[in-house]
């Protein structure tokens, strides 16, 4: 099973019966608030939520009413009570209704948009319901409440669904496959799993990615991750503004950078004890800075590999594009929902181009200012990894210790690096670099960077492939003297970017090499 899976342990022993918007909405309940306005698009989610509150927490169980602009005002799946299809009769309704109850009114939003009258009846259903066991909650796709009634209201966003439903729906799914309705061959903690995988989608998409599992195998189980990872990923990159990378190299792959590599390694183990760490302890991310093409977006990968989480990439690029609306609203929506993705790990990816210092003012200094508080107070199952090329650009606020666990500097690879990165994009191609001098290419290499080695194995490879042999390493170092690093063509631009560097952040290389 692939580390990228973003699965998680089995779950505790005595896991929470509750699922998380149960126990918010309960909460709201319990305060004695009689209107509740939920935005969500998950109408049919909201209504099962309820039935969980009406019958695990009211003893005994109270009933649920549900109403809409089609339908009037039923209960359960009993005919429509007559004469409640306006808004204003089904209001109505609750204040004459006798007894404890739930009463769920569905895209109430323009009744209460379009109706000054609706809009003061509702205020006489505050009166009628405060203390009365009865509890009005308005469901809408967007969030509007007037302001006669905005201090009477309390409002909540539905947030994706927790673990505890996904795995009820999971669990649904195989009773359905299997005979007699029992889980089958699916055990508590295999679901537990899935449903970790499947953090971050509605409970419709969810059943999408179940549906395509089930054709490309009818059991459910370890098996069928690679399908929902690849049904989330299209799910989650529709959106254009963040990114699900399924398949994250392992740290294997990067050559040299040892003193990162053992960084990440020490920092993985306190990852996983986040549960029973403070939150000072418990690792928040890491900033990568340095030249372009030494392995900076390889590194990130590579983190989310070692911590055994799925990846995923803000687009700071589609987040200023204007398609989705407004800047400073796309940004701080994806930053929310990566939250409820958690665990995982979050890529900036040249973070210096889309946030800059509050100096700049406007648009990009309020996202800059809510970067640096949503650092210190997001979920601790997300590990932030951000990488910068412009580091000059970096505000002395982003750098600080605080911010990120730590700073690294991605140096031009030394010369025992350099070797090992040859030898890794040869063996990845499928070269037996056995017989390989590889140390003579040290010479004709200085001063390169590891994404030039890697062009310089794929020209010497179509060198060898058209003339029908296998690659040596002379067909190396013949490509290797033609050459020009950019180190050599951007020689003022790499000085000035280490120097900036020097006392600022901490080497990701080992001293002496690998």
């Amino acid at each position: 099973m692939s580390q990228s899976s973003g699965l998680s342990p089995a779950p505790p022993q005595a896991p929470p019966v509750e699922s998380r918007a149960a126990t918010t909405i309960w909460g709201a309940f319990e305060s004695g608030r009689p209107l509740t306005y939920i935005r969500s698009v998950e109408e049919q989610r909201v209504g099962s939520v309820l039935r969980e509150v009406a019958f695990g927490r009211f003893s005994p169980p109270i009933p649920i009413w549900t109403w809409s602009l089609t339908e009037g005002l039923r209960r359960d799946r009993e005919p429509a009570e007559a004469g409640t299809l306006s808004p204003r009769t089904a209001l109505d309704f609750i204040v004459e209704y006798r007894g404890a109850a739930i009463f769920h009114l569905k895209d109430f939003h323009e009744p209460l948009r379009e109706s000054p009258e609706v809009r003061r009846r509702l205020r006489d259903v505050y009166e009628s319901c405060l203390d009365q066991q009865k509890f009005v909650v308005i469901t809408s796709p967007v969030a509007f409440i007037p302001e006669e009634i905005e201090r009477s209201v309390f409002f909540l966003e539905l947030r994706p669904p927790d673990r505890i439903e996904l795995v009820e729906v999971l669990r649904e799914e195989a009773q359905l496959l299997a005979p007699g309705g029992e889980n089958g061959s699916v055990s508590e903690g295999t679901l537990y799993q899935l449903a970790g995988a499947l953090q971050g989608l509605t409970l419709d998409e969810t059943r999408y990615a179940l549906r395509r599992a089930r054709s490309a195998n009818p059991s459910l189980g370890p098996e069928s991750l690679p399908v929902l990872l690849e049904e989330k990923r299209l799910l989650v990159n529709r959106s254009r503004v963040i990114e699900y990378i399924p398949e994250p190299g392992g740290l294997a792959e990067i050559g040299g950078l040892g003193e990162l590599k053992k960084w990440l390694l020490e920092r993985r183990e306190l990852f996983r004890m986040r549960d029973s760490l403070t939150d000072e302890i418990v690792p928040k991310g890491v900033l990568l800075m340095g030249i372009p093409g030494c392995g900076k977006s390889l590194s990130v990968k590579a983190i989310a590999s070692a911590f055994g989480l799925p990846l995923y990439r803000i687009a700071m690029i589609e987040i200023f594009s204007g398609r989705h609306g407004k800047p400073e609203g796309a940004f701080v929506e994806a930053c929310r929902r990566m939250e409820d993705m958690a665990p995982a790990v979050l890529w900036f990816d040249e973070i210096e181009m889309g946030i800059t210092s509050t100096e700049s003012g406007g648009e990009q200094g309020r996202i800059f200012a809510f970067f640096l508080t949503w650092m210190q107070e997001k979920a601790r199952g997300l590990f932030v990894a951000a990488t910068a090329n412009r580091i000059d650009l970096l505000p002395a606020e982003m750098i600080r210790k605080g911010r990120f666990d730590e700073v690294f500097f991605v140096d031009l690879p030394l010369d025992g690096e350099r070797i090992e990165i040859f030898r890794i994009h040869l063996t990845r191609r499928g070269v037996n670099v056995a017989g390989f001098n590889l140390g003579k290419l040290t010479q004709f290499t200085n001063g390169w960077a590891g994404a030039e080695i890697e062009q310089c194995v794929v020209s010497a490879l179509i060198k060898a492939k058209l003339a029908g042999r296998p690659v040596s390493e002379d067909d190396l170092i013949r490509v290797a003297v033609k050459i020009v690093p950019l180190s050599r063509t951007m020689s003022e631009q790499i000085n000035h970017i280490r120097g900036w560097a020097f006392e600022r952040a901490v080497r990701a290389s080992t001293p002496g090499g690998v």
